[in-house]
């Protein structure tokens, strides 16, 4: 046999070992996997900033679109401590204080840095919840409470604009709460505050009209968080619970914060990942979505019930 049979041989059993490696990638087993890489390839991530990631909600979505490959997740933090246990699980991290108008330049910069200068979706989810009764709340906690739950998540909010109106696109989110619309007593601080983030929600929804950006409010009623360790903590910093008219009740709502049942329809934090995903995704999201069958019940209930009734029920579902 010729030197350059030898070759041709070659050659052809080569270009076979080849078709039969070409034959098994394309099986039906592997279309599929073939089909999602290339999808993966072609479609452009959203980028995503998170504030309040430090635990419960925004941890928990940070963590969820961090393993998935079609989203770049922003996750920030108020403590720096939070941070770098974020970055030693390899989500981008960086410090954003609502409390401070530096920390909240200097950590969007970064953010827009790592980004290349693009952002698709602000999920404002940093707030906590100041308990006690109004005539207990001292100008501080008011203050306080409204510094991280409204004025510091509108200010970063107007930031983020500037590049939403440059791009004609992106999506607000703001994880507001059942006492956005229903107030409940002994949360006046939180309820108000919530209020003032669906009045401001409201009014860019119709500001941005025909621009491209989206203003959403997501409303959660119970989630299992730590939310109520937190309001734990701020009862006792700003409530003078001794001498306050409401110490009897104070005492068992006390007990209420300290304990780690959950209270009925309590759903965990993949509730509100959930209707997260279908406010980033949806092509026309809705102006709100609803968490728990509370938000539901308390909509539909204000829209019917007279105020005298619908406080009885307020009332009796916040003690």
């Amino acid at each position: 046999m010729s030197f350059i049979n030898l070759i041709y041989i070659r050659i052809v059993c080569c270009l076979i070992l080849k078709i039969n490696k070409f034959q098994k990638i394309f099986k039906k087993d592997n279309k599929l996997d073939i089909i999602a890489r290339i999808k993966e390839s072609i479609v452009e991530k959203k980028h995503i900033l998170i504030t309040g990631c430090s635990t419960g909600i925004g941890l928990y979505i940070a963590k969820e679109l961090h393993a998935n490959k079609n989203y770049e997740v922003y996750a920030t933090c108020r403590s720096q401590k939070d941070v770098d246990e974020l970055q030693k699980q390899g989500i981008f991290s960086c410090k954003l204080d609502l409390d401070d108008s530096e920390s909240i330049k200097s950590g969007l910069d970064k953010v827009l840095e790592k980004s290349g200068g693009k952002l698709d979706v602000l999920f404002n989810n940093g707030a906590y919840g100041q308990a006690g009764a109004v005539e207990d709340l001292s100008q501080k906690a008011l203050k306080d409470q409204f510094q991280t739950n409204v004025f510091g998540t509108i200010e970063l909010t107007n930031l983020v604009m500037k590049i939403f109106r440059k791009q004609n696109s992106g999506r607000v989110i703001f994880n507001s709460s059942v006492l956005g619309f229903a107030a409940m007593l002994y949360r006046g601080a939180y309820n108000a505050s919530k209020y003032a983030i669906e009045g401001f929600a409201d009014t860019m929804r119709q500001e941005v009209m025909g621009s491209g950006i989206s203003v959403i409010l997501i409303e959660p009623g119970p989630i299992r968080s730590k939310f109520r360790q937190t309001a734990h903590k701020k009862f006792l910093e700003h409530i003078d619970m001794e001498n306050s008219f409401h110490k009897n009740t104070y005492v068992q709502a006390l007990k209420r914060l300290e304990s780690k049942e959950d209270t009925p329809f309590t759903l965990g934090e993949d509730a509100v990942y959930e209707v997260f995903l279908k406010a980033i995704e949806s092509e026309n999201p809705k102006a709100r979505y609803m968490v728990t069958k509370p938000t539901f019940i308390f909509w539909y209930l204000k829209k019917i019930l007279p105020v005298w009734v619908l406080d009885k029920l307020l009332f009796k579902a916040g003690q």
